[in-house]
């Protein structure tokens, strides 16, 4: 079974992408890494990298506007058994009110999520 990223380059889209290489390689499946729109060098370079270690990785380009709804319908649709998100840093206030898009993945993913932080 697939494991799916959400990758951005940033530090939490790097230590997303390398959970969830670890994840798909202690699982046998492949990794489906769903990359931002753009910059395209870091998600190659990304994807050079895990695939130097043996990991099975393909990328799966959002369609449409909505990067959640395409998410939620990936892993539904290829059986995931685990998404991978990274989230970011808060301040105090802010570590109160979860961003809308992670609140959503995390409450409506038919698999379970793994946050990580950098």
């Amino acid at each position: 079974m697939s494991v799916v990223v959400s990758y951005l380059p940033s530090p939490e889209g790097e230590a997303a992408i390398t959970r969830a290489a670890d994840e798909a390689r202690d699982g046998g499946g492949p990794l489906i890494v769903v990359p931002s729109r753009g910059r395209r060098d870091e998600l190659n370079a990304a994807l050079e990298r895990i695939r130097a270690d043996g990991v099975q990785a393909e990328v799966a380009d959002p369609d449409g506007d909505d990067i959640t709804d395409f998410l939620l319908d990936l892993v539904r649709s290829r059986s995931a058994r685990l998404l991978v998100i990274g989230l970011r840093r808060r301040s105090a206030v802010g570590k109160l009110i979860l961003g809308s898009h992670a609140q959503r993945i995390l409450l409506d993913a038919d698999c379970p999520v793994l946050a990580v932080k950098p």
